[in-house]
């Protein structure tokens, strides 16, 4: 049975930047590598170790702490050249400066395309390559469930019971990072259980009221006529959206099908008009693709004996780990992909 075990060594990451720095500027991009540590416990390393103030610092993705990943940091008025080849070492993790350049603005969660990402899979049976490699394929053709994976709620499940909290002034969280965090944890759940009732009757059919994507532009629309919709779906021209909930977010009519699917999933997870009318501005909303395209690497398999990498690049805010459980679905009667980040994972 082939064995995924998130690690350093066998989970690899690097962030596809939206745009490249400059060469001049009051901020300096640095390229990070780190091992064994979350963003945010590099970022509070990284600052300590150049004397900056930690809420200074900027960065565009979140990446997993049981893994080798790389990606762009910001800091302010920082010399490039004193920076590069800065190492750090210690029991629990390793970051690194591979490269520094100057830039004009901070860099801000969001302002990457995308992430790159190399997985091994280790004690694959020799039956076991070819529908692996055959479900790679297949989803390279017709695209991911764009769900959010396990680890966006917590090691112990409970951001999404945390943003509640907070949305109804049981908790006050100071760390403006954490309370970002747990209130996307929140608007992330509520996406999850929709694409779960969307795909009872069908995760790309389009419904009367589905806030429709342009997949060229980004542009949002209220589908009105579905037979003309659905084709442009099957084209791939458009895609159905998902709620992430909010005070400003483009929802579907009131009493639609697609609006009271909405609803369904908002009750579900336990928030109601009132909690979202509560937290204003903090929470603006916004829509998110059922379905994203994934890119494959060059070659997308490498096959050795008792062993498989595979290469691939998802959009941003897309999730490996959630890609590797559509493989196992796939690739079945090859048996359950567990996904758990920093312990045994299996395909």
């Amino acid at each position: 049975m082939a064995v995924f075990r998130s690690s350093p060594d066998t989970f690899f990451v690097e962030e596809l930047p939206a745009y490249a720095p400059s060469g001049v500027g009051d901020h300096t991009f640095l390229w990070i590598e780190k091992r064994g540590l979350t963003t945010i416990e590099a970022i509070k390393r990284l600052a300590r170790r150049l004397n900056v103030p930690e809420r200074e610092v900027g960065y565009a993705g979140m990446k997993d702490r049981h893994a080798t990943t790389r990606q762009w940091i910001s800091v302010p008025a920082v010399d490039p050249q004193t920076v590069r080849g800065i190492v750090e070492e210690a029991v629990d993790g390793v970051w690194r400066v591979l490269e520094a350049e100057r830039h004009g603005n901070k860099l801000r969660t969001g302002h990457l395309r995308g992430n790159r990402f190399e997985v091994v899979l280790t004690e694959v049976a020799t039956g076991e390559v070819e529908p692996v490699r055959a479900a790679l394929a297949a989803v390279g053709r017709v695209g991911l469930s764009n769900r959010y994976g396990e680890q966006r709620f917590g090691a112990s499940k409970d951001n999404v019971t945390g943003g509640l909290a907070i949305l109804r002034g049981q908790r006050r969280e100071r760390d403006k990072r954490r309370r970002r965090l747990l209130l996307s944890a929140l608007q992330s759940a509520v996406f999850n259980r929709a694409l779960e009732l969307r795909q009872q009757t069908g995760l790309l059919r389009v419904r009367v009221g589905d806030v429709l994507q342009k997949v060229v532009s980004g542009g949002l629309f209220v589908c009105e006529d579905c037979a003309t919709d659905q084709a442009r779906v099957d084209a791939g021209e458009i895609v159905p959206t998902g709620p992430m909930p909010g005070t400003r977010e483009m929802k579907p009519p009131p009493g639609s099908e697609a609006g009271i699917l909405e609803d369904q999933a908002l009750a579900e997870v336990g928030l109601t008009p009132g909690d979202l009318a509560a937290a204003g501005r903090e929470l603006p909303g916004a829509r998110r693709p059922v379905v994203v395209p994934v890119t494959l690497g060059e070659p997308p398999v490498d096959a050795v004996e008792g062993q498989m990498k595979l290469r691939f690049s998802l959009t941003a805010g897309s999730y490996a780990t959630v890609l590797l459980q559509e493989l196992a679905l796939r690739a079945a009667p090859a048996a359950i992909l567990k996904v758990e980040s920093g312990a045994p994972q299996r395909l």
